[in-house]
């Protein structure tokens, strides 16, 4: 997809994804109009300005606080974006082990807002990230990850083929 003038916005973009696929972003696609970094960790959205506050595209950036199962906050950070990379997950297998809703909560249920806020917008296209622990998953972290890649594999058959796509890779440390 070609992104010259485009408005791209990355949930969980404070993450190590996020934080790596931004400084990507600045140095190769600097025609973007905007990126748009939605997260609901307020320190790690002001520890990103502080390192790139001197970049020379610093002023395509925005930082929107928000959390992926707050569908309402998604409706108003969609408006007119034009591709969303969603990034934001709950991660640690000993956690989602000990507090699972808080994991279906997020990951399933906030894939589907993520989903259906981006449908109600009319973005163009959603790559959602996913792990190799969706793939035969044997614990809940990648249970939660598979349905949520079902969710977005699924949503191209009611809201339009190509729209949305998953993209499963290993560990993401370094990204």
């Amino acid at each position: 997809m070609n992104l010259n003038n485009k408005t791209l916005l990355i949930t969980g973009g404070t993450g190590s994804f996020g934080k790596n696929f931004i400084n990507y972003l600045l140095k190769n696609h600097s025609n973007l109009k905007k990126i748009i970094i939605f997260s609901r960790d307020e320190l790690k959205q002001y520890e990103i300005k502080k390192t790139l506050i001197k970049n020379k595209f610093f002023s395509k950036l925005r930082f929107f606080l928000g959390d992926v199962r707050d569908y309402q906050r998604l409706l108003i950070a969609f408006k007119n974006v034009d591709v969303v990379i969603h990034a934001a997950a709950l991660k640690q297998v000993d956690t989602a082990e000990y507090n699972p809703m808080e994991f279906i909560k997020t990951n399933i249920n906030g894939g589907q807002n993520i989903i259906e806020a981006s449908n109600y917008n009319k973005v163009k296209k959603v790559i959602a990230l996913s792990t190799d622990k969706a793939s035969s998953p044997i614990n809940l972290y990648g249970a939660t990850k598979l349905c949520s890649d079902k969710l977005f594999t699924s949503a191209n058959h009611f809201f339009g083929e190509g729209s949305f796509s998953v993209v499963r890779y290993g560990n993401v440390a370094g990204s």
